[in-house]
């Protein structure tokens, strides 16, 4: 019996960052020393509060269901959080939690494209975004963003991608890969284009420069995913959540009743304490990575990588090694087999980053020191 793969699943291709790590993984297991500069997890322990929150809902047995929405009080806390950081109003029926902001992106672009619909995206921008669209029966337009600006879109860019099918602009600010942020002016910009916007605002509570601005504060036609994973070091507990306009709410939830139900009780508990008492623990690991991200551009530079912006949030540095080797993929393979150290190849990017490296840093701080420091030697070597 032969089992017939379906074109759609053929569309996704590998994450290389993860491609990568797992050779780094292999590698470590034959007793080599790894430092890991590749993936964008942060290193620091869930803070107390919310270990607190979740042990104790587990312990009053909050292992149920919960409503498709995810928990009101949750919600309601969302709420708070935009208005507070934003001046933005919104209620608890324009939010969905769920098991982080993924399968969110699945269920937004399930809902606003049908085949062959376009939906706007920078190259460089975040691995998946491409395959979430081609999944959806999408049809990815890609931006080519330029270094200077952060590879961010400017609207002038945008506005000639626009056709009778696109159905939208997927930003992100703060970026993954640059760390670049979007000015408020570009925003303003942005959110006047005939467009909806889906803004990927998961690394909101991680920017360094500047203020931190939120799409929903030029309009009201956007979609803005966001979550705990990052800023609150929750990677593991999937937890996020999509603000929607009112008229997509129904479709979007009939979805993830039918395809996820809803996230997981205790866990959603946790996000409840992260809100209301973990913006200290916030500030003291951005204050942390923000001394990691100035050693690091620092150093980076010193070593002959361009630097053509300084990364102002997130935990990512985009270094141009074109000088070094023009294929970002050889060279990341390279370095991680005679330095031990991971970083990703651009081209997991996108054409746009091929040729630079993203380094993270989200290792201690000696730990960068020592990668920089195996990396220079490495330099010396190749001549």
């Amino acid at each position: 019996m032969k089992i017939i793969i379906s074109k759609r699943a053929k569309l996704v291709e590998p994450f290389l960052a993860m491609e990568l790590m797992e050779r780094a993984k292999q590698l470590e297991a034959e007793g080599r020393d790894i430092i890991y500069l590749c993936l964008g997890e942060p290193d620091f322990n869930t803070p107390p509060a919310i270990l607190a929150a979740t042990g104790q809902a587990l312990a009053e047995g909050a292992t149920s269901y919960t409503h498709s929405l995810g928990l009101l009080e949750l919600r309601q806390e969302i709420c708070r959080h935009y208005l507070n950081s934003y001046g933005v109003e919104i209620v608890p029926e324009q939010i969905i939690v769920s098991s982080g902001t993924s399968p969110l992106m699945l269920l937004l672009f399930s809902t606003i494209l049908d085949e062959g619909d376009e939906l706007i995206l920078t190259d460089p921008g975040y691995a998946c975004y491409p395959g979430f669209v081609k999944f959806s029966g999408g049809k990815p337009v890609l931006l080519k963003a330029d270094a200077g600006n952060g590879f961010q879109p400017q609207p002038d860019q945008v506005e000639a991608l626009i056709t009778p099918r696109t159905r939208g602009l997927l930003i992100n600010s703060p970026s993954n890969p640059a760390g670049s942020v979007l000015s408020s002016q570009d925003m303003q910009a942005l959110a006047e284009l005939p467009i909806p916007i889906i803004s990927d605002e998961i690394y909101h509570g991680l920017t360094y420069q500047g203020d931190e601005r939120c799409i929903l504060e030029f309009t009201r036609d956007a979609f803005v995913l966001g979550g705990f994973s990052k800023a609150y070091a929750m990677t593991g507990w999937r937890l996020g959540y999509l603000i929607s306009p009112h008229s997509c709410m129904r479709t979007l939830q009939n979805l993830h009743q039918n395809f996820l139900i809803c996230a997981n009780h205790f866990v959603q508990r946790g996000g409840i304490a992260a809100l209301q008492q973990c913006q200290d623990d916030v500030a003291d690991m951005r204050t942390i990575y923000d001394k990691r991200r100035k050693e690091l551009v620092a150093r980076l530079r010193h070593l002959g990588f361009g630097i053509h912006f300084e990364p102002k949030g997130a935990f990512y540095v985009l270094a141009d090694a074109r000088h070094i080797d023009t294929n970002s993929q050889r060279l990341a393979l390279d370095i991680l087999e005679k330095t031990g150290v991971a970083v990703t190849p651009g081209i997991d990017f996108g054409q746009g980053a091929e040729g630079f490296l993203r380094f993270s840093y989200t290792r201690p701080f000696e730990e960068i020191v020592t990668a920089l420091e195996r990396i220079e030697s490495y330099l010396r070597q190749r001549g």
